[in-house]
């Protein structure tokens, strides 16, 4: 009997500690059960942006439902009801997303939504419509500000510290994916620093919260409902693999291009490129950190300062530099005219050298990531970038000759034919692709309906990939 009752006693105990952890388990679950607070919070400061261009140049022929032009006996009729001319101009539409960050309409997207673009139009979330103007853009860092004439104060988002973000964080992305308008998807950051090969100034988040095409210049939030990142980028052949600016950056960037219309980034005036383990070696240095000084422009800060070639910057006004990467945005972060301190090493010795920096100039400020000069490129979707020592280490590739595909936009002819970031274009129509130049030369010359022939090596093999150019195409 005494037994029974002790057994029972235990029983109700561990029954009432069991409940206790499960109550207290559930009261947790509750608390993250659902995000629709904070979106129903965070979407009212999120909008959708429809762009028109004008393409000038190429015939906006009505293809029959019958077959080609001149193969039909009602061809004829279509080009009188339809028109052929060459010379006339017709739009073309894209979509995207932007964020409100001031209650009086300045809107932040990335800059390819908005390129080119002759017509802007910002959708709110309650359906209201407005015309944008571009106050500026930022082509190095892809980002772009808008602004708007609303009836009344805009709910403006919150900027968080993107510095303080780690990977494993929570994050919350809203956007405009295929039209798709305020589709929320959630995510964790899977990496920092990440560089795509898009520019000087790579310095992305990566996130598995899904990104699609549409989803550019939207919004990328933690769990605070505060602003970290704007989605920019997607890896096409990968799944849960997207790409965002770090809101710090671009703050410095909205306020410059806010302000004055333009940023406007320091300069010293050095070609720098990582220093490898055998680099190290055989300049006899306990590390490989910093960035080696391959050439020093003539008459640039560096020059007066007293930079050679062959020198290591290892800091720049007290920041270390221990990958090459860091310094141009290091750099680009100081106004022009600002006086600072570099500390490099020259056979083997540390030196301190004084510098005033420079505001970069136009022919330095081009990047890989430029505006492509006729439709047919825009529709290639390719963006191509000379072979360096530091592009070989970072796309792991071995070939020396040849241009290096960096990013394949999704919608694209490239993309379609199954062009690959990492792929070296030896060729193009049977002519040897050697530089950027080449590269150019080439495509300029392309016209409407021709096929290009790409010879492309890919790992170690090497194949053809045929596209037929297109002024008129939107994706499939």
């Amino acid at each position: 009997m005494m037994r029974n009752a002790r057994l029972l006693f235990f029983s109700l105990v561990f029954s009432a500690l069991f409940l206790g952890l499960q109550l207290e388990g559930n009261t947790q679950t509750n608390e993250f059960k659902s995000l629709s607070p904070l979106v129903k919070q965070l979407s009212p400061s999120v909008v959708n942006i429809s762009t028109a261009r004008v393409s000038k140049g190429g015939s906006q022929s009505f293809k029959s439902p019958y077959g080609e032009r001149g193969e039909v006996p009602f061809d004829d009729f279509f080009k009188k009801f339809f028109g052929d001319n060459p010379q006339k101009g017709f739009k073309r539409s894209g979509l995207g997303s932007g964020f409100i960050f001031s209650e009086d309409g300045y809107i932040i997207t990335n800059n390819h939504v908005v390129e080119r673009a002759t017509d802007i139009k910002v959708i709110l979330q309650n359906g209201d419509s407005y015309v944008a103007q571009i106050i500026g853009t930022d082509p190095k860092t892809d980002l772009a500000l808008l602004k708007i004439k609303p009836k009344t104060k805009l709910p403006a988002v919150r900027f968080g510290n993107s510095d303080m973000l780690e990977i494993g964080d929570w994050v919350l992305a809203i956007g405009n994916p295929f039209g798709f308008g305020h589709t929320v998807t959630v995510g964790i950051i899977s990496a920092k620093g990440r560089s795509l090969g898009l520019g000087s100034y790579d310095d992305y988040l990566q996130t598995d919260a899904a990104i699609n095409p549409g989803n550019s210049g939207g919004p990328l939030f933690n769990f605070k409902g505060e602003v970290i990142g704007v989605n920019s980028a997607i890896i096409t052949r990968g799944k849960g693999i997207g790409f965002a600016i770090p809101i710090n950056m671009t703050k410095n960037v909205v306020s410059q291009l806010r302000n004055g219309g333009k940023v406007v980034r320091g300069w010293i005036g050095v070609y720098v490129q990582r220093v490898t383990p055998d680099i190290a070696e055989s300049l006899d240095l306990d590390n490989d950190n910093g960035a080696l000084v391959a050439d020093v422009t003539a008459g640039g800060p560096a020059e007066k300062a007293g930079v050679k070639r062959g020198d290591i910057i290892i800091e720049l006004n007290g920041n270390k530099i221990d990958e090459m990467p860091e310094l141009p945005k290091l750099v680009a972060s100081y106004a022009p005219g600002t006086k600072t301190k570099l500390k490099v090493i020259r056979n083997g010795k540390e030196k301190d050298l004084s510098i005033k920096l420079e505001e970069l100039p136009d022919q330095f400020a081009q990047t890989s990531r430029q505006s492509p000069k006729n439709e047919i490129e825009q529709n290639l979707g390719l963006i191509v970038q000379e072979i360096t020592p530091e592009v070989k280490r970072r796309l792991d590739i071995e070939d020396s000759s040849g241009v290096v595909i960096t990013y394949v936009r999704s919608n694209s002819l490239a993309f379609e034919a199954g062009l690959l970031r990492a792929d070296v274009i030896l060729e193009i129509n049977k002519k040897q692709i050697a530089n950027l130049d080449n590269y150019r030369k080439e495509i300029d010359s392309v016209e409407e309906r021709q096929n290009i022939l790409f010879l492309v090596k890919r790992g170690s093999n090497t194949i053809y990939v045929a596209i037929k150019a297109e002024t008129q195409y939107d994706g499939r």
